[in-house]
């Protein structure tokens, strides 16, 4: 079923779909590998170190943590030049297509695991750059603004840690991902994604409320 959403702009004015940020996962419910999902937390660590151990921590990994530091430059760039210097863009993106690999492996999404640095993989991410001048309005106060998804993408991720545990039971007993914590654990994921984006300053366009993909 299609889901349609609208977001807002900081300054309220409504903005059309899509949201320059979509998330894709190919989902794999059935035969799922049993070994690799039993010691998926042990496998993942190398991955964790890097890009972060799950998204209300995220910054906590190695690549995360220089991203974030990029984007405080990028807050000083932006605001007085309304530059954003490729490499830092660059270096974002590179770090939020690892995030979203790794993370589709620790959440037991896929059992492939994922390559380090660029590489195929059923988990990825598009990111549109803005095309007009940045909205230095909404940069200059960038974490008010993300406050509100702040705090629901830190209960959304509480729930989706409890649906993890509860899929991990459920794989090694049936080898089948239930398809609703399936659904629920993406749209988390999608949402997180979208605000990880704008708190790195990739995009102005305030993320919507929803678990779905907007425009999809």
């Amino acid at each position: 079923m299609a889901h349609d959403a609208v977001g807002s702009t900081a300054d309220g004015r409504a903005h059309s779909t899509p949201y320059p940020v979509n998330v894709t996962v190919q989902p794999k419910l059935e035969q799922r590998n049993r070994l690799t999902v039993a010691f998926r937390p042990i496998l993942a660590i190398p991955h964790a170190i890097l890009a972060g151990p799950i998204y209300w921590s995220s910054s906590t990994g190695l690549l995360a943590g220089a991203a974030y530091v990029m984007a405080i430059i990028s807050w000083f760039t932006l605001l007085f030049s309304d530059r954003h210097l490729p490499e830092i863009r660059n270096f974002c993106v590179f770090y939020l297509r690892w995030r979203i690999r790794a993370v589709a492996y620790m959440a037991l999404f896929r059992d492939e695991y994922p390559p380090f640095g660029e590489g195929p993989y059923p988990a990825a991410v598009d990111i549109v750059a803005p095309a007009d001048a940045r909205d230095r309005l909404s940069i200059a106060v960038r974490l008010v603004f993300a406050l509100p998804h702040l705090i629901v993408v830190a209960l959304l991720g509480i729930c989706w840690f409890v649906t993890t545990v509860i899929a991990w039971f459920a794989i090694l007993m049936t080898g089948r991902y239930p398809a609703t914590l399936y659904r629920f654990g993406i749209g988390v994921l999608r949402w997180a994604v979208r605000l990880e984006a704008y708190m790195l300053l990739l995009v102005d366009e305030f993320p919507p409320f929803t678990l779905h993909e907007p425009g999809a």
